[in-house]
């Protein structure tokens, strides 16, 4: 039962989620709408919850056994509580019980999220920007046909939108511009296509209890 019931859930739940595209009857559709804003609004509520406390588990269990880089869940530990604090108890913008300004400091769940998060992230995007690069180094090599196609057409695309491809030859950029249009976009498409064609296989496999291996235990 600890299997069967799952099965059930998804295929029951996938099939009303086909439902509404292949039949506009307003019942279909109301209930399609309820699953969708009501429904699937609490089942989100229980996931955080469950993620949540997932995480601080994984961390807790980490901070106790002393595994590699061990210090940094503390880090993570404790701004997850500060921040939960003041988020539940400070409201968004400091209206909430929790008194969240000192003079002209303001630690409210805006202003961290302002002046950390943003920062962070942004930190992390520059940081990803060297890797990029590397991985563009190691991977525009002149191997075989293909990479030398790709290195070229990357050559070409990068002067062409430089000021210094109009001074080279004015028809570049108008060269680069068609590159991306015509040989970019239908590549992404063919790209998409096959994604689309694989989500809809791998969602029909488990619908129909095919593919289990979400359940655990090896997906038999």
């Amino acid at each position: 039962m600890q299997r069967t019931f799952p099965l059930i859930l998804v295929f029951v739940f996938g099939i009303l989620g086909i439902l509404p595209f292949v039949i506009p009857h307003p019942v279909v559709q109301n209930t399609n709408d309820f699953l969708l804003n009501v429904f699937l609004k609490i089942l989100l509520a229980f996931a955080l919850v469950l993620g949540l406390g997932s995480l601080l588990k994984v961390h807790m269990d980490k901070i106790r056994r002393q595994r590699q880089n061990w210090q940094y869940s503390w880090v993570l530990i404790i701004t997850f509580v500060i921040t939960s604090i003041i988020g539940l108890f400070g409201g968004v913008a400091g209206d909430g019980i929790l008194p969240t300004r000192i003079g002209s400091f303001s630690f409210d769940i805006w202003t961290i999220y302002s002046n950390v998060q943003i920062p962070l992230g942004a930190t992390m995007f520059a940081l990803l920007a060297f890797f990029m690069a590397s991985a563009a180094y190691r991977a525009f090599r002149a191997r075989s046909f293909e990479a030398t196609l790709l290195l070229t057409s990357a050559f070409v695309v990068m002067i062409g939108v430089l000021p210094l491809g109009n001074s080279i030859s004015p028809h570049l950029p108008s060269f680069a511009q068609w590159v991306m249009d015509v040989p970019n976009v239908a590549g992404q498409r063919g790209i998409q296509f096959g994604v689309a064609l694989g989500a809809l296989a791998t969602a029909l496999k488990i619908i129909l209890g095919i593919e289990r291996s979400w359940l655990g235990g090896g997906g038999s």
